[in-house]
């Protein structure tokens, strides 16, 4: 992950505002794959998203970083993630909305977001084209080290099963040219799934994906 701990930290705290008080920690999580079960291919983006799981799993870990109570953080292991797959590695456009209006994005309590539809991506995944809006948060966007910050939340066909029912989210940056990637083996539960403490901003509707989309952090399930 590009961002520094403390940067992680300014980012959650506007994200994923604590209900009564401003704060917060970092993000995401998973384990590690046995290799002969990973669907290869590209062995460096493998790795990458191994290595992604295993600093998500260290700030899950850290009691300064983890977003889990401490009745779940003593016992715990490790999220549980689909197997890392390449192919939810898309090339997507970038299609900018410089004349978007900023609008109040519902939170899981009475907060509000002030966000700005940064923009529409366009990609294509397993022979099917979508869309999804991107946000900036105007308040996140003056904060150093964050002014590139794009915020894509999304829906999808597991949710409610494999994976969070109020979606999933991912952290993107602004691209030089039209083209991003997106990377959804780096989809994480927002905050409130581990700790009721938080106030996370609520999935649109528009960004729902008709498809399951079996990578990045499943359903939390506590012992």
């Amino acid at each position: 992950m590009k961002y520094a701990v403390m940067k992680k930290n300014i980012l959650f705290g506007l994200i994923c505002l604590f209900v009564c008080t401003l704060g917060c920690a970092d993000k995401r999580k998973y384990h590690d794959a046995k290799s002969s079960d990973i669907k290869t291919d590209n062995s460096e983006l493998v790795n990458e998203i191994l290595l992604f799981q295993k600093k998500l799993n260290e700030e899950f870990q850290n009691p300064e970083t983890s977003p889990l109570p401490d009745r779940y953080r003593k016992d715990f292991e490790g999220l549980d993630f689909f197997q890392p797959d390449t192919s939810f590695r898309v090339l997507a456009t970038l299609e900018r909305t410089a004349d978007a209006i900023p609008f109040m994005m519902p939170t899981t309590t009475e907060r509000l977001s002030e966000e700005v539809v940064y923009g529409i991506v366009h990609f294509a995944l397993k022979g099917n084209k979508y869309s999804l809006e991107v946000y900036q948060n105007l308040e996140l966007k003056d904060t150093e080290g964050y002014e590139d910050y794009l915020f894509l939340p999304f829906l999808d066909n597991t949710n409610g099963e494999e994976t969070y029912a109020g979606g999933r989210y991912l952290d993107l940056e602004i691209p030089e040219g039209n083209s991003i990637v997106i990377d959804f083996n780096r989809a994480y539960n927002p905050y409130c799934v581990y700790n009721k403490k938080y106030s996370c901003p609520i999935v649109p509707k528009r960004n729902l994906l008709n498809t399951k989309i079996t990578a990045g952090v499943k359903s939390f399930k506590t012992k």
